[in-house]
């Protein structure tokens, strides 16, 4: 399915995605601008489209991101009692230490499989939203990866531009 779109209307696409960045300056930025941006031009099938696929993606990251913290908050409160009945835990102004060694080492296991985990999520944001904002801005659909989908997506097809329509058209008379 080809819908027809302006360079503004990919412009627009494309700052949908972009706006999701200002989660790092505004809180809840990365739900608010998007939204503010897909609802004024709603109208339009290519806006909606990724309008609804980048808010599907932030919920799904925040989901994400919050059960990874709560498990390995919940993790870690777990693990750490279990190091301080069994062997000595010493806090000091600088320092923290265990008295068996062993004991730890879950614990710090633990820790960095979480990090990596929130470090991969990370990751896979950046990336995602930077691919979608090119695909937009080229006028094409953006898939993103491991989202749920809260709002659902009417159009599943390819959008491309009038330009790239009429260079389709002049490549196959070619």
């Amino acid at each position: 399915m080809n819908t027809q779109t302006t360079n503004p209307d990919k412009t627009v696409a494309a700052f949908i995605h972009l706006s999701t960045f200002s989660k790092y300056f505004i809180p809840l930025g990365n739900f608010i601008f998007p939204l503010i941006l897909w609802t004024a031009k709603k109208q339009d099938p290519f806006v909606d489209d990724h309008g609804k696929k980048a808010l599907n993606f932030q919920i799904s990251m925040f989901l994400y991101f919050v059960l990874v913290a709560a498990i390995g908050i919940s993790g870690i409160v777990i693990m750490g009692m279990n190091i301080s009945e069994q062997g000595p835990l010493f806090f000091s102004e600088d320092s923290i230490r265990v008295g068996n060694l062993n004991t730890a080492i879950p614990l710090i296991v633990f820790m960095i499989i979480i990090g990596i985990i929130l470090l991969g999520l990370f990751i896979t944001d950046l990336v995602a939203v930077i691919s979608a904002t090119i695909k937009a801005k080229d006028g094409h659909n953006y898939k993103y990866p491991i989202t749920i989908n809260f709002i659902s997506s009417t159009n599943s097809g390819d959008h491309t531009s009038k330009n790239e329509q009429f260079n389709n058209t002049q490549n196959q008379t070619l």
